[in-house]
């Protein structure tokens, strides 16, 4: 790829020589992967992909190391995944397994946001937040800290290696494997208390499967977003082919105005002395030469655009140097597209992106948090669960009575120890014995019992009933267990049977 640079009177904008990667001359089904040099821009868009990439890795790395007090019996790792004890803990939400409906909520509302982001804004989780553009940003930065910027890069990796071209080599290279390897690492402190983790990490006495995971991901991220980049999104993504579907003629997308933009034309005195009737568009390729992706916006629509809007700050750098009006690419819908080519003056609010199918989306997005907060909020945190003897299922015992074996499982999911009363309600004169260490009897009806916290505690318990008190073959009764201190309670329907009479 050769760089040639022409100094243009009056604006004095340089036009870059880049053909993009995907041009209709160069398309094929199958081609090697084209290098890519990004060149650096400013603006708004690169600023808010700044912001973006600040917070989205900030988040990340940081997130392992907030605690949050969950009292002396639990975790105090703000966010953890607790696999050991099967536990995820959010701030102060904690779900157990049979609570996975939760996490089933989460990605639920994470498609339906999606569908509602893509449906107004276009591609922008593609071109902002995620994982693989938010890295290669990161790599790039180190790239061109290290090599320079888009010339310089070409001039490096085109020229003979030498001792600088080694030393710049070795240097980006050991930078990418160290932000790599903190990539990895982050992720394992999700599952573990974080500092803990780090201190056995680096003594070497952490588990095999910490090391063989931070090394996987370091590989991954290396490879990634080092070395493949664009190829990622272009071939190995499927988000690109389903965003794609989302799109109508109201999202928004990147769109280069070519009724204002052709027919293309050099900037030049003689031209403007001419009157030629050309368009705003100088033909600089400004915009391809800051594309990640490497192509060409003016070509329409394409896969590979990610909708990261860098085109649109390098063209308007353009715009201010020649003293053209900014927006010839800019971000547009299709119909507002039309329009604007048909001569109608169309300004983009809020109001464009109220529709039935983005409303749609708000609402079902909205009522899924909704149900899973109020859902949360009156969750019970105890629970019962109860199991009858299969064989026998009854015994009559010498005095006449019948008895009932059960196997009460009681769930304290709360990070205290609970005291609970276990009573029988809907039995005419029955009576419990239960087996279990530390129970004790209140009265024939009621014991009680300590659960640690977190725990499940596993009684032994029969219910008899006397001869004279039985009805027939089978009863239906409760347990019902209580909470002594906040009179919480859970109640599980179980069936009492008796001998043919």
């Amino acid at each position: 790829m050769t760089e040639i640079i022409n100094r243009l009177e009056p604006g004095a904008v340089d036009t870059v020589d880049v053909e993009a990667v995907n041009s209709k001359e160069r398309r094929k089904l199958y081609q090697a992967r084209v290098k890519v040099f990004p060149k650096r821009t400013h603006g708004t868009f690169r600023s808010l992909k700044w912001w973006i990439m600040a917070i989205t890795l900030g988040i990340y790395y940081l997130t392992p190391w907030l605690r949050w007090d969950r009292g002396p019996y639990a975790p105090d790792q703000a966010v953890l995944v607790d696999l050991a004890n099967r536990r995820f803990y959010f701030f102060f939400v904690e779900i157990w397994p049979q609570e996975f409906y939760y996490i089933a909520g989460l990605l639920i509302m994470a498609g339906v946001g999606l569908f509602l982001i893509t449906s107004t804004v276009g591609r922008a989780w593609c071109g902002y937040t995620c994982p693989q553009t938010v890295w290669v940003d990161l790599f790039l930065v180190v790239e061109r800290w290290v090599e320079g910027d888009r010339n310089q890069r070409i001039k490096l990796d085109k020229a003979s290696w030498s001792f600088d071209k080694a030393r710049k080599f070795v240097t980006k290279h050991a930078i990418w494997l160290l932000i790599a390897m903190a990539t990895g690492g982050a992720w394992i402190f999700y599952f573990a208390d974080a500092p803990t983790l780090a201190l056995n990490f680096v003594e070497g006495e952490a588990p095999f499967v910490a090391y063989s995971t931070v090394a996987v991901l370091t590989a991954t991220t290396y490879v990634l977003a080092g070395f493949m980049r664009e190829q990622v999104c272009t071939y190995m993504c499927p988000w690109p082919r389903i965003q794609a579907a989302m799109l109508d003629e109201d999202s928004l997308t990147v769109t280069y105005n070519d009724w204002r933009g052709e027919p293309r034309g050099k900037l030049s005195k003689k031209a403007n002395a001419d009157e030629r009737a050309v368009g705003d568009c100088i033909d600089c390729n400004q915009c391809v030469a800051v594309c990640p992706m490497g192509i060409d916006i003016r070509e329409g629509q394409q896969l590979e655009c990610i909708t990261c809007a860098l085109c649109i700050d390098a063209c308007n750098g353009v715009m201010d140097k020649i003293g053209r009006a900014r927006g010839l690419i800019s971000y547009s819908t299709f119909s507002e597209y039309s329009r604007r080519a048909a001569g109608e003056t169309v300004k983009t609010t809020w109001r464009s992106f109220v529709r039935p199918r983005t409303m749609v989306y708000l609402a079902l997005w909205s009522l899924a948090g909704i149900a899973m907060l109020i859902h949360l909020g009156m969750r019970d945190r105890l629970d019962v669960n109860v199991l009858h003897d299969r064989n026998p299922l009854h015994v009559t015992l010498s005095d006449g009575s019948i008895r009932n074996g059960y196997t009460v499982k009681i769930l304290n999911m709360q990070a205290r120890p609970r005291v609970f009363t276990v009573s029988l309600d809907g039995l005419d004169g029955a009576f419990m014995q239960v087996e279990a260490a530390g129970a004790e009897t209140l009265t024939q009806e009621v014991a009680r019992i300590e659960v640690e916290p977190d725990k499940l505690r596993q009684l032994r318990i029969y219910v008899h009933q006397p001869k004279d008190a039985v009805t027939g073959e089978r009863e239906d009764f409760r347990f019902i267990v209580r909470d002594t201190d906040s009179d919480e309670q859970s109640t599980y329907s179980a069936i009492f049977y008796a001998p043919e009479r």
